[in-house]
């Protein structure tokens, strides 16, 4: 349950469209509700402003759909991260207005409203064609959050002019997201050339001595630039939240 839920409910109470006990009835749920595999957060909307994001992957399916759709009744924006197609196929039947996003394997719902309350502008940008999945993770959670992404993709440093090319088309972003796997090097790189942060996040791609991504999480960390801050390995989600939150807050 966000503001914009709990305003509604006022104001439908204040009209007399609704009782005082259907009111009390939801403000009951706001902290949480227990069902069982799962005790999913109504409030977080209120104190974060966006609501509890479900990670899917070790869930089922029917787990996945049955937290989707207790969410998606109390919000108008839903966002759910890792999943497969059977989990969106099972979403999608409890939910028809949910989209299921294959590359970045997400299912949201709302995404598509967003662009009528942006609230700050984000740069993707990845490394890779192979990167792609952790970019659009990342892309897709800053806008259903509501930023404005600008996505620059295929630009690594092994043919850095691609890059050059496309500087000014993220001037205006307020936080830049960079996804790269191998050596993580394009992290740096956009760090020397820019004034505003950057989220590296380290990708999974690479040959053996790439260790699933830790050569990568060690090169950034070890980044040069000022003002390279580093996430998970593969963790999209987390730099495209964070990216939002600064771009929010630089408005």
């Amino acid at each position: 349950m966000g503001d914009d839920v709990l305003e509604k409910l006022l104001k439908q109470l204040e009209a007399r469209e609704i009782d005082r006990d259907t009111v009390l009835q939801y403000i009951r749920k706001m902290p949480y509700e227990d069902l069982g595999f799962a005790k999913i957060d109504y409030h977080r909307g209120l104190r974060q402003g966006f609501p509890e994001v479900i990670y899917c992957a070790s869930k089922t399916a029917e787990q996945v759909k049955e937290i989707f759709r207790r969410l998606a009744e109390r919000s108008r924006r839903v966002l759910a991260t890792r999943a497969d197609s059977e989990m969106a196929a099972a979403v999608q039947e409890a939910v028809p207005e949910a989209r299921y996003h294959p590359l970045a394997r997400v299912i949201t719902k709302g995404w598509e409203e967003t662009t009528r309350d942006v609230v700050g502008e984000v740069a993707v940008i990845c490394a890779g064609t192979s990167d792609l999945p952790v970019a659009e993770e990342a892309a897709i959670t800053a806008e259903i959050m509501g930023s404005s992404v600008t996505r620059v993709y295929d630009v690594g440093v092994a043919g850095l002019h691609r890059l050059f090319n496309e500087l000014q088309r993220f001037e205006k972003a307020k936080a830049i997201v960079v996804v790269a796997g191998m050596e993580g090097a394009l992290a740096s790189v956009v760090g020397g050339l820019v004034d505003k942060p950057v989220i590296a996040v380290p990708t999974s791609v690479g040959y053996g001595a790439a260790f699933g991504g830790l050569a990568a999480l060690l090169g950034m960390l070890n980044s040069c630039a000022s003002g390279v801050s580093v996430v998970n390995i593969d963790n999209g989600f987390g730099a495209g939240y964070t990216a939002h939150l600064i771009a929010k807050q630089s408005r």
